[in-house]
């Protein structure tokens, strides 16, 4: 059954009022496209995957498990999906699924009526905190991050924000999934490069939600797979099967960047995208029909100027777009371009890109935002950023509230009473409804240091910044009660050799039959 309210819950002692993620109930999305076009790029990319096909690596159990699904597979890695077993995965694909926190106490509903607000991801780079200079980053780096976003109220996940650069191996991965674990409270977006990691993941995972068919019936984390345009290697592919079996949410996609990797037209590169999505998600419903394995897959473009990722406004349109095929599909779109910055530093140009794509989301209505945070095309992570765009999150919010019309709300007695020449600041009306729909922005609004007020004149990132501080000083994250965290002990990089970083126990029970060459480190 559909959920109709929406669970959220607050992030710690920043948060002001409980939030909610629900943008369905008093307004429309934007939808860029009339419906003959959703229907011709929905057409070109069946048709695509039919004919030319999708690449899956050759030698894993996706060969055996497509080929019954009805695909004809090639030797050389070719898998030419028809159209009819596309469509059959696209109405046996879940539609909705709900992501909970550490304790499975609150969860937030992952489908077409929510949006929610994650930092990420997969940074190399951090701006130092004492510095301000960018550097790799490292373990304590993610820690942070993850703590921060925990206090604040509008984020309402926490993903792999930055890599431990130093140890980019299985056992670093496993690492990362742990180190979430221990500085947020809050449900976790995973994304890893080796199945190995994700099998030790779920592994952890059962621990933290006390058992195999507890972490089931209350998801922990969503797996994020990232395989190329229409190619599947085999760690992808491992990592679907796995999720599939084992009931791990999953989001796979790509970044097609048109011009480089797919067609540099928009609705070119909207039929690439949408076409590496559904390869995926045949493949997990080969698996296990009902799994929920969505596709995500991010619409951009080449710069023609420089070559880089770029092409605001395609981008742009890009997104609206695909968020609209996916609500016609009635699948949530696990993709938005909103937060992140190609800017090199948090300055006037970042601010101008996350708030411009921010205010995008108000209309595209993505399920998750997971880019909060992200600058320097994707190469360094940015708190300041995140803390701005946790304040915008809260202005998309209460537009999402929408426009009440009622008696009350048009106020025509008060208005009659009142007259043309009166003035309406006395009206208990007024004070009723003089803050309902009021963004309480920490750094905009009143916090604007003006002319005429007593504000220290700080420019905006020093707003932020000293905001930063108070939480990096203050928040506290609850330890993970004593007898999860010693059993969690063994998983550290400490006591986890890479060269094994997954247990062989687990092989035989995720994988039917002997362990593919994928799952095992090579």
């Amino acid at each position: 059954m559909r959920r109709k309210l929406a669970r959220g819950f607050n992030g710690g002692d920043m948060a002001p009022a409980k939030m909610s993620g629900l943008h369905s109930a008093a307004s429309i999305p934007y939808s860029p496209l009339d419906q003959d076009g959703v229907a011709r790029i929905l057409e070109a990319a069946l048709h695509l995957l039919a004919d030319s096909g999708a690449c899956f690596e050759p030698g894993t159990e996706a060969d055996a498990l497509l080929r019954r699904a009805g695909c004809e597979v090639s030797g050389d890695g070719i898998v030419r999906i028809p159209v009819e077993v596309t469509r059959r995965a696209l109405a046996t694909t879940a539609r909705s699924v709900a992501l909970w926190n550490r304790s499975g106490a609150a969860a937030i509903d992952i489908d077409c009526e929510h949006s929610w607000f994650i930092p990420g991801m997969t940074c190399i780079k951090v701006f130092d905190p004492v510095t301000g200079a960018p550097r790799e980053s490292m373990r304590a780096d993610l820690a942070t991050i993850a703590r921060v976003a925990d206090a604040l109220s509008h984020i309402d996940g926490v993903c792999v924000a930055c890599k431990n650069v130093a140890r980019s191996d299985a056992a670093g991965e496993v690492d990362e999934f742990l180190c979430l674990v221990e500085n947020t409270e809050k449900p976790l977006f995973y994304l890893c490069e080796n199945a190995s990691s994700l099998a030790t993941a779920i592994e952890m995972a059962r621990i933290v939600r006390g058992g195999a068919e507890a972490l089931r019936a209350k998801p922990y984390f969503l797996q994020i797979v990232t395989p190329l345009p229409l190619s599947y290697a085999a760690s992808h592919i491992e990592q679907i099967i796995l999720a599939a079996r084992t009931g791990v949410p999953v989001s796979t996609g790509t970044v097609a960047i048109g011009g480089a990797s797919s067609p540099i037209t928009l609705a070119g590169c909207l039929v690439h995208c949408l076409a590496t999505d559904f390869a995926g998600m045949v493949l997990a419903q080969a698996v296990r029909p009902g799994a929920f394995c969505i596709g995500s897959s991010d619409v951009n473009f080449m710069e023609p100027a420089t070559g880089a990722i770029g092409s605001f406004a395609q981008a742009s349109l890009g997104d609206l777009a695909a968020a609209q095929i996916r609500r016609h599909l009635c699948l949530p779109s696990l993709t938005s371009i909103a937060g992140s910055s190609v800017a090199r530093r948090f300055n006037q140009d970042a601010v101008w890109e996350i708030s411009s794509s921010l205010m995008q989301a108000f209309f595209s209505r993505p399920a998750t935002c997971h880019y909060l945070g992200s600058l320097d095309q994707g190469l360094t992570y940015s708190l300041q950023a995140l803390l701005l765009s946790n304040d915008l999150a809260m202005l998309l919010r209460k537009m999402w509230q929408g426009i009440a019309v009622d008696d009350e709300q048009l106020a025509l007695d008060i208005a009659r009473d009142v007259g043309p020449r009166g003035n309406f600041l006395g009206q208990i009306h007024t004070a009723r409804h003089c803050r309902s729909q009021v963004w309480n922005s920490r750094y905009f609004g009143p916090n604007i240091p003006l002319s005429n007020s007593d504000r220290a004149d700080e420019e905006l990132f020093e707003r932020i910044d000293a905001d930063l501080k108070t939480i990096m000083n203050t928040h506290q994250v609850p330890p993970l009660p004593a007898a999860v965290a010693a059993r969690l002990e063994r998983f550290g990089l400490d006591r986890l050799s890479s060269e094994q970083p997954v247990l062989e126990s687990l092989i035989g029970e995720f994988v039917d039959g002997p362990p593919s060459r994928t799952m095992t480190r090579r």
